[in-house]
């Protein structure tokens, strides 16, 4: 059976039609992010910078972050109890600055990460390697930190 929509028929008014204002939200939404040009942003951003694995064993907290393109004067790595921070400032090479994208997905420009580790580390132990775009820092948790085995008496 072919159902068509027909102009002024009450029952498929676009005031009945449950969907009708999901709709002109989605239209509303849909030019937002047009903006002025007309097309759709290309470049969205693609979340939080850099992203980063954090892992721990009995004795120390691993993160690893992929940050390619980089020197080591560019990155900054400080602890403080709990809390770890990386930040640095990505360049774009000069002639990409005038360049017009098809797609941009590497972010530039500064960035700070900053997250709290579940205990407390030694930050005089801290180690952090660069190296082919990784950036890798071992983080030994504190002696109270650490689990101990406790003797049972009987």
């Amino acid at each position: 059976m072919l159902i068509r929509k027909v102009q002024g028929w009450p029952f498929f008014d676009d005031r009945l039609n449950g969907f009708s204002e999901l709709q002109q939200m989605q239209r509303n939404l849909d030019r937002l992010l047009t903006g002025h040009r007309g097309e759709r942003e290309l470049d969205p951003s693609a979340g939080v910078y850099p992203l980063l694995n954090v892992t721990h064993d009995h004795d120390n907290f691993y993160i690893r972050s992929e940050i390619p393109g980089m020197t080591l004067e560019e990155l900054d790595v400080s602890v403080t109890g709990r809390t770890v921070t990386v930040s640095g400032n990505r360049e774009i090479q000069s002639e990409e600055q005038s360049a017009r994208y098809h797609r941009r997905e590497r972010e530039a420009g500064k960035f700070r990460r900053q997250w709290n580790l579940p205990t407390d580390v030694d930050s005089e132990q801290v180690e952090a390697k660069y190296r082919h775009g990784m950036l890798m820092i071992v983080l030994p948790k504190a002696e109270s930190a650490k689990p101990r085995k406790v003797t049972i008496s009987g």
